[in-house]
This record gives structure tokens, C-alpha cells and sequence, in this order.
């Protein structure tokens, strides 16, 4: 009788696994709004500055945790597509580099955006990067 009910247990539990999905993710590749002229910071918490994204037309600029950057962007409200270009940032050094590097590395890669309400989420393709809040 344990055994079944074990059994049981976890089938439940793998079954309801299976099932839980994104909403987000689902919009992935979908219309959305346009993000032109926002203001985003960083939903994670992370040591030390928190990373800004401003979208000002054709680029962005922001804080990356240290420094500030700068580049392009090329955005498609039908696709969702999100593609930044030629991102350069100040050189200062800082205590916690790595979350600079992350920030800078994912924000390159990322080729897709949704927006769902106040929240600003890039992918690549269907995989979660950076997460956002809007700010101002």
C-alpha cells in the first residue's frame, strides 16, 4: 500500500512538472509592444550597481553594473526581434566585474523580447537571459 501511494505521489508530482509553463515564453516570437524610448533596470539582485537598459530609438545605452554602454538596436514589433549592434562600454575597473561581463555578454546575445506589463524579458530564441523592470 505505500508503494502505491509513493507511486502515486510522484506521478502527480512529475505530471504537474510537465505541465507548468511560462506565459512569457509562450509570446516568444509574437507581437509586441513597442520599447522604444523606455527605461528598464534589472529584475535580479545582484552585488553592487543594479544594470540599467535605455531604448532610445535605433540605441541603447545604460549602466552594466559598473560601467556605462552604449551600441545599436534593431527591433521588430510583429517578430519580437530584439538585435543589439556594436556595444561598447567605459573601461573603469570595479569589485565585481563578472556581473558586468554577464550583463554585457547576455544583452549581445539576446535576439527576441517580450513585454508583459511592466516587464521587459530578452531571449535567444526561447531561452531566457535578462529579466527587466521598468523604471521612471
Amino acid at each position: 500500500m505505500k508503494n502505491i501511494f509513493l507511486s502515486i505521489c510522484t506521478f502527480a508530482l512529475l505530471a504537474s512538472c510537465g505541465t507548468t509553463k511560462n506565459a512569457s515564453a509562450a509570446k516568444v516570437g509574437k507581437e509586441q509592444p513597442s520599447i522604444v524610448n523606455t527605461k528598464w533596470a534589472l529584475a535580479d539582485n545582484v552585488k553592487g550597481q543594479i544594470p540599467t537598459l535605455q531604448i532610445e530609438g535605433s540605441k541603447i545605452n545604460g549602466n552594466s553594473g559598473c560601467n556605462r554602454f552604449f551600441g545599436g538596436v534593431v527591433m521588430d514589433t510583429t517578430s519580437g526581434k530584439f538585435e543589439t549592434s556594436g556595444v561598447g562600454s567605459t573601461r573603469m575597473a570595479c569589485n565585481n566585474m563578472s556581473v558586468e561581463k554577464n550583463f554585457l555578454d547576455m544583452l549581445q546575445k539576446a535576439n527576441k523580447y517580450v513585454v508583459s506589463g511592466d516587464t521587459l524579458e530578452l531571449y535567444q530564441d526561447n531561452l531566457l537571459l535578462l529579466k527587466f523592470n521598468k523604471s521612471e
